[in-house]
């Protein structure tokens, strides 16, 4: 009765789908901290807890209706020999949407429009916001899900993976999501990786796809510069603050 508990298969599945799953999640963590700085400071955890729980359960939804969840790849009509099929649109409208989101984002970074989107007139509203992350999450869930179809066979394993690495995701939420937005440079990183991601989907739309870990590597390349870059001022600031200690002593 209890003999999959014992399945190396079975755990070594669940192991590789959780860090697969967490990896996919990094796309859900960098728009939740782009999009939730528009809201009000007393919001804003309220509104990540909100979406990666949204993301939690179209993702359940959907491997529960893996039958529905698979006839989206099936093709509705043909654009130059590339067959398009519902999961090309949702893909490609989403990442549309995400090239949007970021452009839009630098801009307002950029024309130094920040003290008026700080004002409380011109905070994002709740429901606005939630509106957006519901899209998203919509379009990242069934990006995931396939994924997730592709590599396990029972439904179970694939659930226990997605609750786990969405586990993972609600921890770091907070912090990765005030990181983000207390630093300027690594938030205008952030906006460019949702600028990568938007492309990528787009061309994955239109049947040029492009290998994950491909993207991942990149993103995990300028985050790693960008920490160095975060230790290198961090140093600096404390060699200053030293010198003026000194300086008062003497």
């Amino acid at each position: 009765m209890f003999a999959w508990v014992l399945d190396p298969e079975l755990w070594g599945a669940l192991l590789t789908l959780s860090a697969l799953e967490i990896v996919l999640g990094i796309d859900n963590l960098i728009f939740l901290s782009v999009v939730v700085d528009r809201l009000p400071v007393d919001e804003q955890a309220a509104m990540r807890k909100a979406g990666l729980l949204l993301a939690l359960t179209f993702r359940i939804l959907f491997l529960l209706s893996i039958v529905w969840i698979m006839r989206l790849d099936r093709p509705l009509f043909s654009v130059a020999k590339h067959a398009v099929s519902w999961r090309d649109l949702i893909l490609i409208a989403g990442g549309l949407f995400l090239l949007y989101k970021g452009t839009q984002e630098i801009h307002a970074k950029i024309e130094g429009d920040d003290a008026h989107a700080r004002a409380p007139a011109q905070h994002a509203s709740f429901a606005a916001t939630l509106v957006q992350v519901v899209l998203l999450d919509i379009v990242f869930s069934i990006d995931s899900v396939i994924t997730a179809v592709g590599m396990a066979d029972q439904v179970p394993v694939m659930i226990a993976a997605i609750i786990f690495a969405m586990m993972v995701m609600f921890a770091a939420a907070n912090p990765v999501g005030n990181f983000v937005n207390n630093h300027p440079t690594v938030k205008m990183l952030a906006l460019s990786f949702l600028l990568l991601i938007g492309m990528v989907l787009v061309a994955d739309g239109f049947g040029a796809h492009v290998p994950k870990g491909y993207i991942y590597a990149a993103i995990g390349f300028s985050a790693l510069v960008e920490g160095l870059n975060q230790l290198t001022r961090w140093r600096q600031v404390r060699r200053r603050a030293a010198q003026e200690r000194t300086r008062d002593t003497q």
